[in-house]
């Protein structure tokens, strides 16, 4: 029987309901419904239960999702989607930088830093593939009994006893290709086809798209079995003929998850020294797939990485422009700010990675944008931007560890400013290539990828 992932109601319920609690709605008489009448709870960690359920009960989770998206919640007056709302509660929202003929104007990254993010976002995302979905324990006994801990080069299964890689797996998808001694080139991941989709839609449409241009151009580009999570129930959404910005919101438990970060770096690349712009530009891409937090980890994802690419700040300067473009009471704000802390006040990043543990993992998905982003921002600002200790402590942290290795190569490497000044034992394995889906991008070089961004980011 096929089980597809992140779209069966029964399995879409159990993740509804939690995220109900998160974003200030009560569901206990909705829960106690779905529970009295033998409903599961959500899988744990996969995208689809092992076995089907009733008719009776996959349509009774049909109406119990409809019921739950019509709760009220008390946090949507600090925690807004739309943009104009987003930014009347930001006090600090970025001004525009200087145009043409006044005293400054808009730094251009050189071709060289975006082969570096380029180059940054492939090797953290390489990284942190073959542990994804696997426990924090597991991440750290794997390192350990490789002696790569802490953490400080691509995993492998060399010298690993045989009962510890029974206990925790690598991922089944990406052992094949993600292991020191099989890399053979950048896999595909959807972790970098988002940025190929990105540059195919300005190249298309330039910085002036809107959600509908994102819309139109996965339907013509995006195959269905590559999305996941918000991204696959959207693009279900779209086929039944429901417009953007409702396919964020309809039957979509995900609305507040990773996916909209990881599609952001594209926005703050282009539009270098204006991380206002960047939160904007990400804002449009966002709300096809998500609401209120997780369209904030983009905004901030992309106004981070606006004001790295001009060379000009270090990393923490550019998390606290980031900042200032998500509303300063909502969720991922708090989450961010406690990160912070909790980096600068520990020397072990091992203690911090715990402490985010506990206070967030008991309540959110893996794959939830809150702790992931918080995570993300504790790890660039305990490296203090160096490269490497960006994308070690990013993937040792566990939780979504190829995405959160992946942005915070992107921002690390467009901090180190040249492809040569990221390490050669990470550059190596990726001989300049990676393997995609997207369009014809497919055996692309870092190089070429890299020309191609900068003219959209000096484009008029």
């Amino acid at each position: 029987m096929l089980r597809l992932t992140w779209v069966q109601p029964e399995d879409l319920l159990g993740h509804e309901l939690r995220q109900a609690r998160l974003d200030g709605r009560e569901p206990s008489a909705i829960e106690a419904r779905w529970r009295a009448a033998g409903g599961p709870d959500a899988p744990d960690r996969a995208g689809a239960s092992a076995h089907g359920v009733s008719r009776y009960l996959r349509l009774l989770a049909e109406d119990l999702l409809d019921e739950l998206a019509d709760l009220p919640s008390g946090l949507s007056h600090d925690e807004p989607t739309d943009l104009a709302r987003i930014k009347s509660l930001c006090p600090s929202w970025p001004d525009p930088p200087a145009r043409a003929g006044e005293t400054h104007t808009r730094p251009a990254p050189t071709q060289e830093a975006l082969e570096a993010a380029w180059l940054g976002r492939a090797i953290g995302c390489l990284l942190g593939k073959p542990v994804e979905k696997l426990p924090l324990d597991g991440i750290r006994a794997l390192a350990r009994a490789a002696g790569n801990w802490p953490l400080g080069t691509y995993f492998t299964a060399r010298g690993v006893p045989e009962d510890l890689l029974a206990a925790h797996p690598w991922n089944r998808r990406s052992a094949p290709t993600s292991l020191a001694e099989n890399i053979d080139g950048m896999p595909e991941d959807d972790d970098l086809d988002y940025p190929l989709l990105n540059l195919l839609l300005l190249r298309r449409h330039g910085r002036t798209f809107g959600t509908a241009d994102v819309a139109r151009l996965w339907l013509d580009e995006l195959p269905p079995g590559r999305t996941f999570t918000a991204e696959r129930l959207a693009h279900r959404n779209l086929l039944n003929g429901i417009e953007p910005p409702h396919t964020a919101r309809h039957r979509n438990p995900f609305r507040e998850w990773i996916g909209a970060r990881i599609r952001a770096d594209m926005h703050g690349w282009t539009n270098p020294g204006d991380p206002a712009a960047a939160a904007e530009q990400a804002h449009r891409d966002a709300v096809l797939t998500h609401t209120a937090n997780g369209v904030y980890a983009a905004m901030f994802t992309a106004a981070v990485i606006a004001t790295a690419a001009t060379g000009g700040h270090d990393v923490h300067a550019c998390l606290r422009a980031g900042r200032r473009v998500i509303p300063p009471r909502c969720r991922l704000a708090g989450a961010v700010d406690h990160a912070v802390r909790l980096a600068e006040c520990h020397e072990d990043f091992d203690d911090v990675v715990d402490e985010l543990h506990a206070r967030y993992c008991p309540a959110h998905h893996w794959v939830h944008a809150i702790p992931n982003t918080a995570l993300l921002t504790a790890a660039l600002t305990h490296a203090d931007g160096d490269f490497t200790g960006s994308v070690c402590r990013a993937v040792s942290g566990g939780l979504d560890t190829d995405s959160n290795g992946a942005t915070a190569g992107s921002i690390a490497g467009l901090l180190a400013g040249e492809p040569a000044a990221l390490p050669e034992r990470w550059r190596a394995p990726l001989k300049n290539r990676l393997a995609t889906t997207v369009a014809d991008f497919d055996g692309t070089g870092f190089d070429t990828l890299a020309h191609l961004t900068h003219l959209e980011a000096t484009r008029p």
